[in-house]
């Protein structure tokens, strides 16, 4: 019995850091804004959206991140443990619909927060050089 409830356990809590941990994305996407196209490390996952690109000193091959979303939400990104300026696009339906900036957490010296001026399906972060 105690083997058995053992088993369960481990199976379970090895589903939860399959579902949740952050993966590192090599996959990359072009996308078009405001009439130039980026580079893009593709976030489509709960790891990947919490992750970011938080703990990134240097981006090297992307200009940036993409984050897709399947439903459409305001949403709010902050600077926790990011180092890297960067412009965010608040993205509608393949349509910008605002921009904002996010300074690193050294040059701001706290936590920033910045928030989609309506529900977005997309948000891309790109890296301010």
């Amino acid at each position: 019995m105690k083997q058995k409830i053992y088993l369960l356990v481990l199976f379970i809590f090895l589903l939860i850091i399959f579902i949740y941990y952050p993966k590192s994305k090599s996959q990359t996407v072009n996308f078009k804004i405001e009439n130039k196209t980026y580079k893009l490390l593709i976030a489509d996952s709960i790891g990947e959206w919490t992750k970011g690109l938080m703990n990134i000193k240097e981006l090297k091959g992307a200009d940036g991140m993409i984050f897709i979303f399947k439903d459409k939400q305001f949403r709010t990104f902050w600077n926790k443990n990011t180092y890297l300026n960067l412009e965010v696009y608040w993205i509608l339906n393949e349509k910008v619909i605002g921009k904002s900036y996010l300074p690193s957490i050294n040059e701001s010296k706290g936590v920033i927060y910045v928030n989609s001026p309506a529900p977005v399906d997309k948000v891309v972060e790109l890296v301010i050089k």
